[in-house]
């Protein structure tokens, strides 16, 4: 094989700021594995809060780029395990590798992602879940204003400040579509403890990571307490943190880029169908390449959050298409996409 790579920072249409932070610009690796004349595409975006940066993966590919290349390619699950030890301290970089032997995968076999995943996991007997649209963190007012800007059948409310409550508010005095809240960690027990009458008056749906990853103490008293289903996210990163999620959580949220890949994904599926756990694949802002892995799952979860393609002004892909929720995939084998490099949207 032939590893290529290039690095990207991807403008938001507004600064996205949640609990931990803001920023303007995504920065994201995709990476291009070519084999017997097919190439397939992959992404890792870098989040600076799990301390793994473009650069990292990068120096990282520089030092393993023979070791990555070599492998006799035949199926992706191998490869991700020759990754998984080949990279071991680094899931984002064998996420987007992992991402780009499946696209190649599909091409060798001349089918879509979403087909192929039927080997592993049988798909849910439902509509495949609408994407939501995300509300940074902002004064009232900018949200209510980026609301009104985008209307959407389903918005996931960043939230962890002092005005959680006047910020839902608000936004359901303009909308009558489902609202999401997610705290990224941003309260404690006693906040949780308050709010979730509150925002369950005000028809919230459920309520993503309210507290800190490691307070599974906290968890278990919300769990029993809340009238909102819960949702882990910075609470369960990898496949041996789905089954602690049990009575901790009502569903888990899952990110390629942090589990590091499609393949442990498939898995941590099958598992927390298995404890009964809803299952929600979130996004961490990628491009449409990454996006376009995480489409290939709809038919198998039961929420989707995927909007990095509609919070950001450039991109570097097509083959995606979002219509008030619906998300339409291509017909293409693997992804579907259509790797452009930069552009404007």
């Amino acid at each position: 094989m032939k590893l290529h790579y290039n690095s990207f920072d991807l403008r938001f249409h507004h600064p996205f700021t949640i609990s931990k932070g803001t920023k303007t610009h995504q920065p994201t690796l995709i990476v291009a594995l070519e084999h017997l004349g097919i190439t397939g595409y992959g992404e890792a975006p870098a989040i600076t809060y799990y301390d793994i940066t473009v650069d990292k993966m990068i120096a990282d590919i520089q030092a393993k780029k023979m070791f990555i290349e070599k492998f006799a390619f035949t199926e992706p699950s191998r490869y991700w395990h020759y990754l998984h030890h080949l990279l071991p301290q680094n899931p984002f970089l064998v996420c987007a590798l992992d991402i780009a032997a499946w696209d190649m995968y599909g091409k060798f076999k001349n089918s879509r992602l979403d087909e192929l995943f039927k080997a592993e996991l049988a798909p849910l007997d439902k509509p495949l879940p609408l994407c939501d649209f995300t509300i940074g963190i902002d004064s009232v007012e900018k949200m209510v204003a980026k609301m009104e800007e985008k209307p959407w059948p389903i918005y996931k409310v960043k939230v962890g400040t002092a005005d959680d409550i006047a910020i839902v508010k608000a936004l359901r005095e303009k909308t009558d579509a489902v609202i999401r809240v997610d705290a990224n960690a941003g309260w404690d027990l006693e906040t949780a403890l308050k709010l979730m009458p509150q925002l369950s008056e005000l028809g919230v749906e459920f309520v993503e990571q309210p507290l800190a990853k490691d307070n599974w103490e906290g968890m278990k008293v919300l769990y029993r307490e809340s009238s909102l289903p819960l949702y882990a996210d910075e609470s369960c990163v990898f496949e041996s943190d789905v089954a602690r999620c049990k009575d901790h959580f009502h569903g888990i949220n899952i990110k390629l880029t942090k589990c590091s890949g499609l393949t442990p994904a498939l898995r941590m599926i099958r598992q927390a169908r298995e404890l009964e756990l809803s299952v929600m694949v979130g996004s961490m802002n990628e491009s449409t390449v990454g996006s376009a892995a995480i489409a290939h799952l709809l038919p198998y979860i039961d929420h989707v959050d995927m909007d990095g393609p509609l919070l950001q002004d450039e991109d570097v892909a097509t083959g995606l298409v979002y219509d008030q929720g619906v998300v339409t995939y291509g017909q293409g084998p693997g992804l579907g996409i259509t790797y452009t490099g930069l552009y404007e949207r």
